[in-house]
């Protein structure tokens, strides 16, 4: 009987995935307990429909995180930091979510935890980031850390 899942099942398949399974087990545990619902051909339909729409939002997403992937390249960041008057050391460190900020100032709206830091930034310069836009799709981008006057 074919079954089309709705929750991920170990051993089976995975949530929207259509499978050939026994009738038994079909009709006794899957459907049973909502796990499943049966693959007649309105509903084998749909869910193609389903898949069909999902692989196109990715193709989308990818699309779109290539593209902000190369704008970001060969672009210059720059993050303001408060630091002492005596000493010209910096107050604390840069975080993500300034770097995050300055990245709206110039018209990218990525998310502080696409923004991968291999250690704090404390002193004022240049710095290359890496930015993970998509599975598998990441940039270089780089800041320049300069004196808040």
């Amino acid at each position: 009987m074919k079954v089309i899942l709705l929750a991920d099942v170990k051993g089976t398949g995975k949530k929207g995935e259509i499978i050939e399974v026994n009738d038994g087990y079909a009709r006794n545990f899957l459907i049973r307990n909502k796990m499943a619902q049966e693959g007649t051909p309105a509903n084998l339909n749909a869910a193609n429909q389903k898949i069909k729409a999902e692989k196109a939002r990715i193709a989308e997403e990818k699309a779109t995180a290539k593209a902000v992937c190369e704008k970001l390249k060969g672009l210059v960041i720059v993050v303001k930091a408060k630091c002492g008057s005596d000493n010209g050391k910096m107050f604390g460190s840069v975080t993500a979510q300034e770097i995050s900020d300055s990245l709206k100032t110039q018209g990218f709206d990525i998310e502080k935890k696409k923004i991968v830091m291999k250690e704090s930034i404390r002193e004022f310069g240049r710095y290359t980031l890496t930015v993970k836009l998509y599975p598998e799709i990441s940039s270089d981008l780089e800041i320049d850390v300069q004196r808040n006057v």
